[in-house]
């Protein structure tokens, strides 16, 4: 239900009217409804603008892969810009860890090795957890700059990866592996994808009931019913309106439906789990505390530099698993991949809504920030856009996403 209320808590009765127990009720979330907003335009223009192939099943099957990637590594992004910092080094650290976990299944493991899928994966997020804690302790206990720690993880990490197998993309990988990646083989199927959607109906219904009969029991403020009614017709609407879209692509070889794909699955436990840490952990807590006043926080008895490494193992394991997703989506590892990844992931978070001064931002926000830059680059690609104008674009979206953080930020004050 705190995801829910992050998608959209409305204020009722409205300012001015009598309100029940507590003055100051529920707020719309504006920002994020505005990106909403400006998705569906994107998403209706692009659609009309190539003719209906936009909003193709077969497009939005390839645009939730592309999400999931960025959305994943957005997750951990929010929080190390949340309190105050910045990781540069994102889409080497994909490259790197992709061309290492490529290595242990065809180098250092012995050909058809049953558990190479699962060992080079857990190679893959150990590692991005290690270089997460580096930078972490450099950013943390060194003093340095986060923004020259992860610039010079950039540049190392890059190549790095080069001299792993000089340069050399490595292919094919495991096949079970590959169904991380929401390939042929990487998605769950039309009947299981429909039993998953009506499971999670029955749990956003429920939550919602449980979560009202508590507010009433201790007085709390909350939307009118009927409201709270069409906040769940929403989501029922969104999540049917996924699954027929997601099962209108069928598998080339046997035509069967191909569901909502792997990668998926995993974007959404990440943006569950992150959430649940930022709102209800001690841990999230301290993030938004450091990254809301420091010297304050340390004052409170919080061990600031500690959180502040956390924070980057975090991005360092949440990095490791989008490079798990997005080498076995591509079935090869390259030194090259990840390339310009930083620019949509740091996009995405500030596009959903988490201020570059620190202190806010949610986790939700950012996953629909991800949305929006890969509709954008989608729509762009198939009306045949350079790619040079591509980029431009969307560094331009991303100056403009800042000025708009900057002018609520003053509107706030």
């Amino acid at each position: 239900m705190q995801v829910l209320n992050h998608f959209l808590a409305l204020r009722w009765p409205p300012r001015g009217a009598a309100s029940p127990a507590r003055p100051e009720g529920a707020r719309f979330d504006v920002r994020l409804l505005a990106m909403l907003g400006v998705l569906a335009v994107i998403w209706i223009a692009f659609d009309l603008l190539t003719g209906g192939l936009f909003l193709s099943s077969r497009n939005l099957f390839n645009l939730s892969l592309q999400v999931s990637v960025v959305g994943i590594m957005a997750a951990g992004m929010i929080l190390v810009i949340v309190a105050r910092h910045i990781d540069l080094s994102v889409g080497s650290q994909v490259g790197f860890l992709g061309v290492l976990g490529a290595l242990v299944q065809t180098a250092w493991l012995a050909p058809g090795n049953p558990h190479a899928w699962w060992l080079s994966s857990a190679v893959m997020l150990a590692a991005g957890v290690g270089i997460g804690a580096l930078q972490g302790a450099l950013v943390a206990y060194a003093g340095i700059p986060s923004f020259v720690v992860t610039l010079g993880g950039l540049l190392f990490l890059r190549n790095a990866a080069y001299q792993l197998n000089s340069g050399a993309t490595i292919a094919p990988l495991d096949g079970t592996f590959q169904m991380l990646g929401g390939g042929p083989n990487g998605a769950i199927g039309g009947a299981a994808s429909w039993a998953l959607a009506g499971a999670t109906l029955i749990v956003l219904v429920s939550t919602a009931l449980r979560s009202r009969r508590r507010k009433q029991r201790y007085g709390v403020a909350q939307a009118h019913p009927a409201i709270e009614a069409s906040i769940l017709a929403c989501w029922a609407a969104a999540i049917v309106l996924f699954v027929i879209a997601m099962n209108g692509y069928a598998r080339p070889s046997t035509n069967e439906a191909m569901g909502i794909p792997v990668p998926v699955l995993v974007l959404i436990a990440v943006t569950l789990a992150i959430s649940a840490v930022a709102q209800r952990h001690r841990f999230g807590r301290h993030v938004f505390a450091v990254g809301g006043d420091p010297q304050s926080a340390q004052l409170a008895g919080i061990d600031t530099r500690w959180v502040v490494m956390r924070v980057f193992m975090l991005m360092g394991l949440l990095c490791g698993l989008a490079s798990i997703v997005l080498t076995a989506r591509l079935n090869a590892a390259a030194s090259g991949s990840g390339t310009m990844m930083e620019l949509y992931v740091i996009a995405a978070a500030v596009i959903g809504g988490t201020s570059l001064a620190g202190g806010a931002g949610t986790i939700l926000g950012g996953t629909v920030g991800a949305l929006v830059m890969q509709s954008l680059q989608g729509g762009m690609v198939l009306l045949g856009v350079p790619s040079p104008i591509q980029s431009m674009v969307l560094a331009g979206v991303l100056v403009v996403a800042v000025w708009l953080d900057t002018l609520w930020r003053g509107r706030a004050k």
